[in-house]
This record gives C-alpha cells, structure tokens and sequence, in this order.
C-alpha cells in the first residue's frame, strides 16, 4: 500500500495551494527528500518533497487546487525494493577507481538534504538570510552551524541537518517564508583529508625541542661563561 502524501502546512493564512507542476511524472521512482513538485499559493511559491523512497503515483493533476492536508500523490515504497540495489551495483565499478584515494576522502551518498526554512514562531511568517558561516562547497559536519536567520523579533542559528558538501540556495540578505528552501547537502561519509589534524600535533612536538634547547648555552659559550 502507498504512502499517501499530502498538502503541508505552509502558513497560517494559507488554505490551499495550487499545483504548479510536477517535476516527476506518475510511475517515476523517487528518493526520499528529492523535490518532485511545485506548489504555490497567492503569496509564495514551495517546493514539495518525497517523505520516502518508491514509485510516485500521481492523485492531483497539474493546475488543480488543493487544499491543506488533502492527499495530493502517493508513493509505494514496495517498488522501490530493487531500485537501490541496482544502483548501488552500477556504481560499484566507479569505486576502483577512487580507491588510490585517501582512506579519510568523503564518500558521497547520492543522497542530498534539502534544508528549509523553520518553523521558528507562531507569528513569524518569514525570516532573511543574516549570514553565511559556511561558504558554497564547505565540508560540514551535522549540526555544526552553517547560517544565521533573523525575523523582525529574533536571530537564529542555522544548524546542519547532515553531514557532506554545502549547496548554498539562498543567498545572504534573502528573505524566505516558512518552508522555503535555504540550501542543499550533498550527503556524504567521512570527512575531508584537511581534517588529518592528528598529525600536525608530532609537528609542533619539534618546536618544543628546539625551545628547550634554546635555554642551554652551546659548548663555545659555555667556555665564555665560565
């Protein structure tokens, strides 16, 4: 049986939505949080994802009105069974390739993270873009803190939701309402060969030497001493 899903909650004043378009089509296999429509009402537009991995079956057609928390598709994950081993075996011969690689080298997924805006007050509808701490194609790590959203009230912490490689969607100073799409995180295993920082600590263990012997005169300067 498919997994029905439906309008979300997109704001208070909003009642329905109209579907924009679909950009999977009926019968299409689709990967859990990938985009696969549009919807907008008469005062944004958002983008609709896939809350699991199956086959999409399509219940409201391009154009049609709907209202919140009606069913507007369904998904069958029992067809999606065979769909992941098969693509996990057509991207095993790319892996010999790579393996001359760093053992520490991120291994990307295939999966990616799209991180909306929160819900972050009853009466805030939309907050902007403050900063950027990470920058387009960073590393991070989850939860470490990539942004900073502010509303007329308050400034927020951004969060990651995952670990892998930023995909920045809005950029600083832009404002966005609840549920709008911020960025993207191409998920990923692993980490970055610049985090090898274990080894840099043997490399400071020198100077230590060098400052210690610095507080013992040379064999020269000891005859002067003396």
């Amino acid at each position: 049986m498919g997994i029905q899903v439906k309008v979300p909650t997109v704001g208070e004043s909003i009642s329905e939505v109209t579907i924009a378009n679909w950009l999977k089509k009926d019968g299409d296999v689709v990967q859990v949080d990938e985009v696969i429509a549009e919807l907008e009402s008469d005062k944004a537009t958002f983008e609709l994802t896939a809350q699991n991995a199956g086959v999409l079956k399509i219940v409201k057609q391009k154009g049609e009105t709907v209202p919140i928390g009606e069913v507007i598709c369904e998904i069958e994950a029992n067809g999606q069974a065979a769909a992941p081993k098969a693509e996990a075996k057509a991207a095993t011969p790319a892996t010999p390739t790579p393996a001359a690689a760093p053992a520490s080298a991120p291994k990307p997924t295939g999966g990616i993270k799209e991180m909306k805006v929160p819900a972050v007050g009853e009466s805030i509808t939309e907050v902007t873009i403050s900063t950027w701490l990470k920058k387009d194609g960073d590393f991070v790590q989850i939860d470490d803190i990539i942004a900073e959203v502010e509303s007329d009230k308050a400034t927020f912490e951004l969060p990651a939701e995952a670990t892998g490689v930023l995909r920045i969607v809005a950029q600083e100073k832009t404002t966005l309402p609840i549920g709008g799409l911020i960025c993207k995180i191409e998920i990923a295993e692993g980490a970055p060969a610049g985090n090898n920082k274990a080894a840099q600590p043997t490399a400071t263990a020198a100077p230590t030497d060098k400052s210690y012997a610095a507080g013992h005169p040379s064999p020269a300067a000891a005859k002067i001493l003396d």
